[in-house]
């Protein structure tokens, strides 16, 4: 192995047809599927699961308990903290799946704190924070600072 290499732990489940960037961390207990695209220089810390369909940019941080689903895309440089919620079907019921999945967007360098759930449909602007715990409902234009249930602007650049 290369220093270029991801490094992918033992205990890790990642499908042959992943992407993984070079010098990714991917920790214990972590599950990337067949076609996720994860970039370079990322940290994905234990008890993370990486969809197919989800596309994660360089340099993001995916804290404990975080699920990135069929849709999602994450932008370079963005921070999720543990067990934020990224969901990507507004009207979910067992064994019925809508024909596509609904994306979420999360713009280059936004930050989204612990717990917070981040509704389908949605994005996140460029560089904004999201606080722990707060439910996004709509969409976070670029810079702001959004928090509580549902979320709402609490600073603007």
């Amino acid at each position: 192995m290369t220093d270029e290499a991801p490094r992918i732990h033992p205990l890790a489940c990642v499908d042959p047809g992943a992407q993984i960037g070079a010098r990714t961390q991917v920790w214990q207990f972590v599950v990337i599927l067949d076609g996720a695209v994860i970039g370079e220089d990322c940290n994905l810390n234990a008890h993370v699961l990486v969809e197919g369909g989800a596309f994660v940019g360089d340099r993001v941080t995916l804290k404990s308990g975080v699920f990135v689903w069929d849709g999602v895309t994450l932008g370079d440089d963005v921070f999720v903290g543990p067990n934020a919620v990224f969901t990507n079907d507004k009207t979910p019921r067992s064994r019925k799946r809508p024909a596509t999945w609904q994306g979420i967007v999360v713009g280059r360098g936004a930050s989204i704190g612990g717990g917070a759930i981040i509704l389908p449909g949605i994005t996140i602007g460029e560089g904004a924070m999201i606080g722990g715990g707060a439910v996004v409902t709509r969409d976070v234009p670029t810079g702001e600072t959004w928090i509580g249930n549902p979320a709402r602007r609490l600073w603007q650049p």
